[in-house]
């Protein structure tokens, strides 16, 4: 059974930073093979794809919103990954989730139980 646990999350001024982590445990999942993608939900909206990386970290992909602020990284020994955000903005808050896509077909699968971000103006 495979689980992606994130941790990390709190509130946070507006201009401030936050780094969360994602780390995979169990069977079923090759994680260095697995391409890891962090989404947010924010109240009343739909969840949508923050960034994603490859499962060698060579690649990776941020939505418009983000790029310049949030970096995903990962360390693949440790199965884990990280979002580092940087000069965050109300509008990033939301429920932060970790997801796994193990197949080239990029279907996540496996999702964590998500973490709160909340930045204050």
């Amino acid at each position: 059974q495979v689980q992606l646990v994130e941790s990390g999350g709190g509130l946070v001024q507006a201009g401030g930073s936050l780094r969360l982590s994602c780390v995979a445990s169990g069977s079923g999942l090759t994680f260095s093979r697995s391409t890891m993608g962090w989404f947010r939900q924010a109240p009343g909206k739909e969840r949508e794809l923050v960034g994603r990386i490859s499962g060698s970290g060579d690649n990776t992909y941020y939505t418009y919103s983000v790029k310049g602020r949030f970096t995903i990284s990962r360390d693949n020994p440790k199965n884990t990954v990280i979002l580092q955000m940087t000069s965050l903005k109300p509008e990033d808050t939301a429920v932060y989730y970790c997801a796994a896509a193990p197949t080239v077909s990029l279907r996540y699968d496996y999702w964590g139980q998500g973490t709160q971000v909340t930045v204050s103006s």
